[in-house]
């Protein structure tokens, strides 16, 4: 029989000298990266190749059969892989589920429980883009073991979930001393402790992660993958999630020293950011200025679109079609909701020859990146 839940979110761990190392690293990376001149191309290439690492990688961890090649195809709308579906699915939500993920970085607002719970419709989507947010989940659910089947963990039952999510939410709304990385890595464990669907759990926790990363201006201009350092050691990630004496939630989960999660984290943060910070310094030897600020303005399909613009000024509804595998008359309508917002201006407004140059902030962008 379970004991009452205590509604007073209160993680507890100690701060270790890897630890205090780590979050400097972490900082250190962080300053110099915000400092760094990285031309607009660049940093439009490394923002999409950090998307698909994160689609890939997160999306692996849980068993999708995609290579990172595939990944790359399937996002683009080119191919189809016929019997696995399922996988394709999986990796198109995901990736719709980064969009929302900058949208929500973007606007700044507080985080609410339904903001987590669109994230996770949108993980399980198959990359729809309209979706009703997920309900909580209104039973008990069970991990187990993918060998021997035996329960590893009984999460808290599904009538405590909806305040233990609240709970968490508040926790990581409220205004605190704790650095965002710390406070990043104990939401990423909480969510995965109470467990809050049957299924896209894990997947959501880290979508979570980066969206208070990104939040407290520790998204690094969107250029790490978490993910992969989880997957390149997926026995070490699940070992350090695993902590407390007991596999049931009331028995010892709740109240849980979490130091070695958080010492494990860190430091994965910490490496993740220092492979971007050397892959930053080789580009930046190229020179160029850093329009970061405008390119954040930009979702994932206008900055691929950019590359349309490398050897032309103009483009046609016929191109948009072509880079993102669209029917003509879908590429036709991007391409009208782009002129209402400024991405794009009409050149040639006849219908059966439209076409169509970048609005002039991001003409003068790309004139930079690409002129001689």
């Amino acid at each position: 029989m379970k004991t009452p839940t205590t509604i007073v979110f209160s993680p507890r761990f100690t701060i270790t000298p890897a630890m205090a190392g780590a979050l400097m690293r972490i900082e250190a990376v962080r300053q110099e990266i915000g400092a760094l001149p990285i031309t607009p191309r660049v940093l439009a290439s490394l923002r999409e190749t950090a998307r698909l690492f994160s689609t890939h990688y997160s999306t692996m961890i849980e068993g999708n059969r995609l290579t990172q090649e595939e990944v790359v195809r399937a996002i683009g709308g080119h191919v189809h892989f016929p019997g696995r579906e399922h996988d394709e699915g999986e990796v198109k939500g995901y990736y719709a589920a980064l969009d929302e993920v900058e949208r929500l970085a973007t606007r700044g607002d507080p985080l609410t429980s339904s903001h987590i719970q669109r994230l996770h419709a949108l993980v399980m989507s198959n990359g729809k883009t309209r979706v009703k947010a997920s309900p909580w989940r209104d039973g008990q659910n069970v991990i187990r073991d993918a060998n021997s089947g035996r329960i590893v963990y009984m999460p808290p039952e599904a009538g405590d979930v909806p305040a233990l999510m609240s709970e968490l939410v508040a926790w990581i709304n409220e205004e605190s001393a704790l650095p965002v990385p710390l406070k990043a890595g104990i939401a990423h464990y909480q969510y995965t402790t109470v467990h809050p669907h049957y299924d896209g759990n894990g997947r959501t926790a880290r979508l979570l992660t980066t969206l208070i990363l990104h939040r407290g201006a520790y998204g690094l201009k969107g250029l790490y993958a978490l993910e992969e350092y989880y997957a390149r050691d997926l026995k070490a990630y699940y070992e350090a999630l695993d902590v407390g004496p007991s596999h049931n939630y009331y028995l010892g989960r709740a109240a849980a020293d979490i130091t070695k999660w958080v010492d494990y984290f860190l430091e994965g943060m910490a490496s993740s950011f220092e492979k971007v910070r050397d892959q930053a310094r080789r580009e930046a030897t190229k020179g160029g200025r850093d329009q970061s600020k405008l390119l954040r303005n930009l979702d994932a399909r206008q900055r691929r679109a950019l590359e349309l613009f490398r050897d032309s000024s103009e483009i046609t509804a016929k191109d948009v079609a072509g880079l993102f595998g669209f029917k003509e008359r879908t590429a036709a309508l991007q391409c009208q909701r782009w002129t209402e917002s400024g991405f794009l201006e009409i050149t040639n407004p006849a219908r059966k020859s439209r076409r169509y140059q970048l609005g002039e902030a991001h003409r003068e962008l790309v004139e930079r990146e690409f002129g001689e």
